[in-house]
Order: structure tokens, then sequence, then C-alpha cells
């Protein structure tokens, strides 16, 4: 069985003053476990977060972890060098990477790029239209050519990383800025997929479409069957999705 891990700060959410703790009493983590729980196929649902010893990402965890999913925000600093290689290291091995909205400023994102991915934004409740740029793409399966969310935090270009393998997805804003939204990359044997939406303070990972994208993205983000670079394992001896290796 595929073993995923969500990753949270979970530090807004705990905070009573704070309206994340209103809009995820139980932590980003779990509502995004309960969105992978909803489609067809099955995960072994692993949940760490940033205060828990190793950041609850001890060497251990992360060898068995196939997809990896990170979301940060106030204390990106605090992430443990220790951890990054860690993580940076499985995902040259093979380990898929979703990365989730501020998590562009995470540790883990800005070393496997290489940039510093500034960007800008604007918190002010703005619509956003998400629109389905590459509709081929696995990660956009069963969507519509957009998605539209009422009320999100811009975000807006220029967006200070690599040129992506695949664009997925491009936002559009009521202010009219524009952001890529959903970059796909290989570094290594890993598959990265960073995908925009995700404020702390609006309940974008309760939507039906996001939900979708996020289990569409952990599907392409697992290993393939391929050798490790410098472990002597392959990925081969569990299984795997069948479906042709669409970048």
């Amino acid at each position: 069985m595929t073993q995923v891990t969500i990753w949270n700060e979970f530090r807004h959410e705990r905070d009573d003053d704070d309206d994340a703790a209103a809009v995820y009493p139980d932590g980003i983590h779990e509502t995004i476990a309960d969105a992978l729980g909803e489609g067809d196929r099955e995960y072994d649902v692993h949940t760490a977060t940033l205060d828990e010893p190793e950041h609850g990402l001890p060497a251990a965890v992360l060898e068995e972890t196939d997809v990896l999913l990170w979301w940060g925000h106030e204390a990106h600093d605090e992430v443990s060098d220790a951890v990054v290689d860690r993580v940076q290291q499985r995902v040259l091995e093979g380990m898929g990477l979703l990365v989730l909205h501020s998590g562009h400023f995470s540790k883990p994102f800005k070393r496997l790029m290489g940039t510093t991915c500034n960007l800008q934004w604007r918190e002010d409740g703005a619509t956003e239209r998400l629109w389905v740029v590459d509709p081929g793409h696995p990660i956009a399966d069963g969507l519509d050519e957009y998605v539209e969310l009422p009320k999100t935090e811009m975000y807006g270009e220029p967006f200070d990383v690599p040129e992506p393998d695949r664009l997925v997805f491009t936002s559009w804003f009521e202010g009219g800025e524009v952001f890529r939204s959903g970059c796909c990359y290989r570094r290594g044997n890993g598959r990265i997929f960073y995908f925009r939406p995700g404020h702390e303070t609006y309940p974008i990972y309760e939507h039906e479409a996001v939900r979708q994208v996020l289990r569409n993205a952990v599907e392409w983000a697992m290993p393939r069957s391929e050798a490790v670079a410098g472990t002597g394992r392959t990925f081969g001896n569990r299984p795997r999705d069948s479906r042709p290796d669409r970048a």
C-alpha cells in the first residue's frame, strides 16, 4: 500500500486568536488526510508536525514514505537542516513531494529548486479562477476547464522558480494578477508538484475540486519501478500504478 506522509507546521490552528483555529480545528493535515480517504485508492496515511521530535520526520518515517505533502507558513526557519537533508535525499531517490501554498518558501522546496522562490502576494479574500492549462495531465483528471475559489489569498508573478517541466494550472485573480499555480518538476528519481491554493484561514482544502487535485497529485508523484541511485534498492517490489508514465 502506498505510504503517504502529510507534514504540517500546525501552528496557526493551535492559536485561539487565529482564524485558522476555526477553519481547521483539527489541523490542515487532518483535513488533507480526509481528502485522500475519499478516492478509490487506499493509502497508508501518516501525519507529522513541526513540534514533534525531528519534526515527525525521522529517517525511519521518510524511508517508508512514498509521497510527502508539505504545508508550512510562519516557521520555515525552524525546520532543521538535518531534516531538510533527509527530505532532499529521499526525493532524489524517488519519493514524491507535494508542496502546498506557502510551502513555496519552505527549506526543502527552495533547496530543490535552487532559487529564492519569491513571489508577489496580497491577502484580501480575492476571487480566483484556477485554469486547467494542461487538461491531458493526470493531475487534471476529472476537472472542468477551471476551478473557481470565491475567497483566497492572491499570489502573483514574478514567481522565482525554474521553468516547470509541465504547467498544469494557471491562476487568474479578480485584481488582474496571474500565477503559475500547478508546477511539475523532476529532481533525481523524484517527482515534485507545487500547488498554490490552500491559505490557512480560508477553507480551500474543503473544496471538492481541490481535494481531487490532491488525490490526483499523490497518484502522479508516486515512485515508479526504477532504480534508486546509489542505494541498490528499487521501487519495483511494491505495487505501483500501472498507468503510462506521463510527466
